[in-house]
């Protein structure tokens, strides 16, 4: 797994096999995990991801500067939607991305998510 901040515009740019896709939406839904980069942390590598179960309401994506980790944190039900979003992309045959961005009024991100790019272990646009 592969995590890269860019500070510009504060986004995570994600990029894993199916394997450790699916690994990571397991611990995004069960609301406990800390996942690895396979990058060494400096600059914009982010050294992996920590996932928190709190009361929410919904998701806050948000980084951990001191420690360089992206953190996920949130309410079961938000949690449930993003893992399920994140196993829709693990399971993705034809690659493509997943843009995760907080709006007003976002069903599952909570208000101050970063930006959070999920790209597909098959690649970054879709084939078909």
């Amino acid at each position: 797994m592969e995590l890269v901040s860019d500070p510009t515009c504060g986004e995570v740019d994600l990029s894993a096999s199916a394997e450790e896709l699916s690994r990571l939406a397991s611990a995004v839904a069960s609301g406990d995990g800390l996942l690895s980069s396979t990058l060494p942390p400096g600059g914009n590598v982010l050294a992996g991801v920590e996932v928190r179960d709190t009361s929410g309401p919904g998701v806050l994506l948000h980084l951990d500067s001191e420690r360089h980790v992206l953190v996920i944190s949130g309410d079961p039900a938000g949690r449930a939607v993003l893992a399920r979003n994140l196993r829709a992309m693990a399971a993705a045959e034809n690659g493509g991305h997943l843009h995760i961005d907080y709006f007003p009024g976002h069903f599952y991100l909570a208000e101050g998510s970063l930006p959070l790019v999920v790209n597909s272990p098959h690649g970054g646009m879709p084939s078909r």
